[in-house]
């Protein structure tokens, strides 16, 4: 039989266990982006996205980077750095222990579901480790406030130059206000009861016009995308610091048919996930077989689209972005 180049074509991609689609685009140097646009019309809503390799050679891929998405927990990145950064100062070691009262308790997996007695004090490894790989949102007040608030995120990101995030409430606050709770407490209980009132489920399983155009805790692609790229560099953190982070990243829980979806087994991909109301959200960095590594950040808002849908796509912009990346040329990387 003879080998024509698209059969020649489909044995590489199996062989370098590539998708189909990057078999037919390799070689080429701009469709990337107008299969990641392609992607994103498969549901309703709207999709950001920005990627690039951290060495900074070859292309970059955008989809809407510079518009403002809900970041839903993708937040907790920040809120790690800053308390990384603490630690780096020597105002906080991570070994430091924490009290955790359950006046901070929000609705959560490990904390407020499994700490139901009061004496609770976490370090702040322990804190860092559940808010990332669990995204523990009891955690995640606990350090907001060590951090200085939300505030203070900000005024860190400013600081590294990052000017398209922002952070101004944290879980409890946040949550409170798209269920609607004012400063009632958010207890497991009281979560499980405004589930089935059919006004919250509407306002927080599906998109919702007034949240997805509020600009506060916000973040564009470009930004969330800069913030990884300074993170994994090491030029936000010590290199100490820097490895906690990743460490951490790479174990993540709560994302597994996101970025990390579509990807070959064995794929290394450090992430923060994120889900609210109509947003549905990753964040990381993935690492490629020859080592080298690209950020990637891919939002969807105002979708009211099945959750398993919404990722799916995530997925698919992900495996596309990758394979991307693994096939350009060696030239156009320099």
């Amino acid at each position: 039989m003879k080998m024509t180049s698209r059969t020649l074509s489909l044995c590489v991609a199996a062989l370098l266990g590539l998708s189909p689609l990057a078999a037919f685009s390799a070689g080429k140097t701009s469709p990337v982006e107008t299969e990641v646009a392609r992607l994103a019309t498969l549901i309703d809503g709207k999709v950001g996205v920005s990627a690039w390799r951290l060495d900074g050679k070859g292309e970059q891929v955008h989809l809407n980077p510079d518009e403002g998405f809900p970041m839903a927990s993708t937040f907790k990145v920040a809120v790690a750095a800053v308390i990384l950064t603490k630690v780096d100062a020597g105002e906080l070691a991570l070994t430091t222990m924490v009290p955790v009262p359950k006046s901070f308790y929000v609705d959560s997996e490990v904390i407020a579901d499994r700490f139901i007695h009061d004496g609770v004090s976490l370090s702040v490894h322990n804190l860092l480790e559940v808010m990332l790989t669990q995204s523990d949102n009891t955690a995640t007040d606990v350090l907001v406030a060590q951090a200085g608030g939300p505030a203070a995120v900000t005024a860190w990101l400013r600081a590294q130059g990052i000017e398209g995030q922002r952070l101004d409430r944290n879980t409890r606050q946040l949550l409170s206000d798209i269920f609607g709770l004012g400063d009632e407490p958010l207890t497991k209980e009281r979560v499980a009861e405004l589930t089935l009132d059919p006004e919250v489920v509407k306002r927080t399983k599906a998109g919702n016009e007034a949240f997805d155009k509020d600009p506060r805790d916000t973040s564009t692609p470009r930004a969330m995308s800069t913030l990884l790229t300074r993170l994994f560099t090491g030029k936000a953190l010590s290199p100490a610091s820097t490895e906690v982070l990743v460490q951490i990243m790479e174990r993540c829980r709560t994302c597994s048919a996101r970025l990390r979806g579509s990807l070959p087994p064995g794929t290394k991909v450090a992430d923060k996930s994120g889900t609210v109301a109509g947003t549905v959200n990753d964040v990381g960095v993935v690492t490629l077989p020859d080592g080298s590594q690209f950020a990637i950040s891919v939002f969807v808002k105002a979708s009211n689209a099945p959750r398993s849908e919404r990722e799916r796509v995530i997925a698919e912009i992900a495996r596309t972005v990758r394979d991307f990346y693994l096939l350009q040329p060696t030239a156009a990387r320099k």
